[in-house]
């Protein structure tokens, strides 16, 4: 147990839970103390996700001696929510547009994402037409009132869906994004007459021009809030009961903090927010490390996360797709449209499932045994073959090191599974049926990250890769191998990586709105009255957990040529704009159209769409971490047989525990570093020395 510290360290530690599919990661951040972070890992619990959290929560206090009155705040991801809307078990919802736009959702872009595929799967919009209703009204795109809100009709509306059995409605009217009036008005009525229900409205959720994306971004919402209510109160009594008395954040999946209530309010802005936090933990490496162009990776017991960050930022965008029909055919899922940091993420984890389709050929995943039975070596009761399955047939994870322990590892079960539901029928030993699984899950992870790249017009092979998470660790070296990088980052406790991000994050909250205006007669009054208050709106939300921390404001204009279908991202001041603006508005914009398509337009109309206003507590730059030069080749008397593959053939591993390295080690390839919540494989044509901060580098010697 750790000296508590509690006179001098009194609501001073930080705690962070990151709810994945298959494990459970905390962080306890203990400021000022040798020991920075406590963490632990436990299996994710399906039915009742807070009980797998506290006991997660529970292990890393005893670990630390302190108690939960001396935690200062909480912060949670959980993938609750995408998982709702994957496996769609969220709430009935049920729609309210305007008379005449009934059929939104059905006629959604009015194009197929494959032309060519007769039989293709649409995307599920989550609502049937049966449930999408109408009311008289008609805003004006300049937010006039055409048609007043007819509200006679509201109790036989309501009435039909009583007969539906709804329980939450999601709210899109025309133009509510230039005047809500009406989406308030309905509001009033329904919290009135249904008191029990939820109702999100488009002018809140998502207010910004595109009809469509913003009605499918509050049907997200709404089918959610439901569930994501409930569970947030549930998680905040748990903590209470327990003796916290601290504020409570929820992160975003733009990678920042919010409280619990907006997160209750907008819970469609969780639905990335697990794998935002191992984003936020990359980009704090980078820039620990001096690292200009890295990738990250991310790879979990479900999913496998590739993110593109450049010069220490993330790449972000404002539109993403949820369940896609299709892997990687863009338009084949539901669209939302919310601030997120722009990653790929594959059904690739260690519980990813293996086994032959009908060529006999070997598949892995996206189907993930998850924590409940999990594995065939976790003993569990699962019996399907796995990714680890295939790890511990290798020979890459230590038994009895494995999560400190605390999880028994069963060999002879994963080398059953692997050998009944892949090598008998392919004819191959279980050792060679293994690599083939594992050879499979690498170039599903290697392909994903390079389709990422190519989309954003990038490549991979000159970024240095930066893996955590609980198999990020042990994959990383094959996965660079197929991605042609060279030089991988393991940070400190990568096995929780993404609760450590957590703990880098800034509380914040980002505001989008659609006001349209030309930069030839532009709308002075119009936008610097929009964008002070969106301002006001996004200041009342972060002050609510900044404790009195010093407030940051970043606000971007989205501009286009006139005509053109998508718009360009341009900062601007962060105060009133004026005439002298203008030029500089121009001369942006032109930059970063030649940028991205390496032409201007000349003299065509430049149009305004959007403004986006962020609004976060100020983060205090990361000290550079000095490179330490590997002064000594580190050997190890524990070696440990691994099998990588008929050309690699056995061959013997050394094996060392990460708490034993100090800076300036270096270790030779093939070998395995074991710490508490995962394991770093040292492929053969690799070497890994340990920097000043800690981390290990791992350079591939050989071509």
């Amino acid at each position: 147990m750790l000296e508590s510290n509690s006179r001098n360290n009194k609501k001073k530690a930080r705690l962070a839970v990151d709810i994945g599919g298959t494990f459970t990661d905390v962080a306890l951040e203990l400021p000022g103390t040798a020991t920075t972070f406590v963490t632990a890992k436990t299996p994710t619990t399906p039915r009742n996700p807070v009980e797998g959290a506290m006991q997660g929560v529970r292990l890393a206090l005893e670990q630390s001696g302190i108690s939960p009155a001396q935690v200062s705040s909480f912060i949670h991801g959980t993938t609750l929510a995408t998982n709702a809307l994957i496996e769609k078990k969220g709430a009935t919802v049920g729609v309210i547009a305007t008379q005449g736009f009934r059929d939104i959702l059905e006629i959604a872009y009015e194009r197929r994402y494959n032309q060519y595929d007769i039989l293709l799967d649409k995307p599920d919009m989550l609502v049937p037409r049966e449930r999408c209703l109408t009311v008289p009204e008609r805003m004006l795109a300049s937010g006039e009132v055409l048609e007043p809100l007819e509200e006679s009709g509201i109790d036989e509306l309501l009435a039909k869906f009583d007969a539906l059995e709804v329980n939450s409605l999601a709210v899109g009217l025309l133009h509510s994004y230039a005047n809500p009036a009406h989406e308030q008005r309905l509001a009033e009525l329904i919290s009135a007459k249904r008191p029990g229900w939820f109702v999100s409205l488009s002018s809140e959720v998502s207010p910004e021009a595109r009809e469509y994306d913003r009605l499918c971004t509050t049907v997200a919402n709404a089918y959610v809030q439901p569930l994501m209510a409930t569970y947030l109160r549930e998680f905040a009594n748990a903590l209470a009961e327990e003796g916290f008395d601290c504020p409570l954040y929820a992160i975003t999946s733009g990678g920042g903090m919010t409280t619990f209530e907006t997160a209750i309010r907008f819970p469609i802005r969780l639905v990335e927010s697990g794998p935002s936090g191992g984003a936020v933990l990359a980009a704090k490496v980078a820039e620990q490390c001096g690292l200009e162009c890295v990738v990250s990776f991310d790879m979990g017991g479900t999913t496998a996360k590739v993110c593109l960050i450049d010069d220490g930022l993330p790449q972000t965008s404002r539109h993403f797709e949820v369940a896609r029909a299709e892997r990687f055919l863009k338009g084949s899922g539901l669209p939302v449209r919310i601030p997120v940091i722009e990653m790929i993420e594959i059904g690739a984890g260690g519980g990813s499932v293996a086994g032959l389709d009908r060529l006999v050929r070997i598949t892995v995943g996206p189907e993930s045994a998850g924590s409940e039975p999990g594995p065939a070596c976790f003993a569990r009761g699962g019996q399907r073959a796995t990714v680890t399955d295939a790890d511990v047939t290798l020979g890459y994870i230590v038994p009895d090191a494995f999560a400190e322990g605390r999880l028994r590892v069963d060999v002879n079960a994963a080398e059953t599974a692997v050998s009944r539901d892949v090598g008998q029928p392919m004819q191959l030993e279980a050792e060679e049926a293994a690599h083939g699984v594992s050879q499979i899950v690498d170039e599903n992870m290697a392909s994903a990250g390079r389709v990422h790249a190519v989309e954003c017009g990038k490549s991979l092979n000159a970024r240095t890769m930066i893996a955590f998470g609980g198999n990020g660790p042990l994959h990383a070296t094959r996965v660079a191998e197929k991605m042609g990088v060279s030089r991988i980052v393991i940070p400190p406790d990568p096995g929780v990586g993404s609760a450590i991000g957590f703990l880098a994050a800034p509380v914040s909250y980002e505001l989008v709105r659609s006001h349209y205006t030309t930069l030839r007669n532009f709308d002075f009054v119009g936008v610097n009255g929009l964008l002070r208050r969106m301002s006001e709106d996004a200041t009342k939300i972060v002050e609510r957990g900044a404790n009195g921390q010093r407030l940051n404001e970043v606000r971007t204009a989205f501009i286009r040529y006139k005509g053109q279908g998508h718009e360009i991202e341009v900062p601007l001041p962060a105060r009133d704009l004026t005439e002298n603006d203008l030029p500089q508005l121009v001369a942006d914009h032109e930059t970063a159209y030649r940028a991205q398509f390496h032409r201007s337009v000349p003299e065509m109309v430049i149009e305004v769409m959007s403004w986006s206003l962020t609004v976060s507590t100020e983060v205090q730059p990361v000290p550079p971490i000095l490179r330490t030069t590997a002064t000594e080749t580190v050997t190890s008397h524990q070696l440990r047989e691994v099998y990588f593959g008929s050309q690699g053939g056995r061959r013997q591993a050394s094996v060392f525990f990460r708490k034993d390295l100090v800076p300036g080690n270096r270790v030779e390839g093939p070998a395995l570093i074991v710490e508490a919540q995962t394991t770093a494989l040292v492929a053969p044509d690799f070497e890994a020395e340990v920097d000043g901060g800690g981390n290990l580098f791992l350079l591939k010697t050989s071509a």
